[in-house]
């Protein structure tokens, strides 16, 4: 399992168990973005572990989910910060678009 906190500028890096485990018992620091969309809540947050369980490609370290609605349960796992950035973006407006 590969761990990871996020450093002065908000950017994954690597660590191990014991450092990961002391940084994530401060939740405040994980949060990306959080969004209200009249009752549906949009929320990305930096999960701190590798969320890629096939091995290949890019650890997956950020993800947005939508809750309520009709998109309730909807994921996006992604790798940077930029990514998880416009991945929340992206699933806002999805959950604006069914409001309309």
């Amino acid at each position: 399992m590969s761990y990871f906190v996020l450093d002065e500028n908000g950017e994954p890096k690597r660590t191990d168990p014991k450092t990961w485990a002391k940084w994530f018992e401060d939740g405040t620091t994980r949060r990306v973005a959080e969004t209200h969309v009249g009752e549906v809540w949009v929320s990305t947050v930096f999960l701190g572990l590798d969320h890629n369980f096939t091995g290949e490609g890019r650890p997956l370290l950020f993800e947005t989910m939508i809750f309520g609605g009709p998109r309730d349960g909807h994921e996006t796992r992604c790798a940077t910060r930029a990514e998880a950035t416009a991945a929340h973006e992206e699933a806002v407006a999805l959950v604006k678009k069914d409001a309309s």
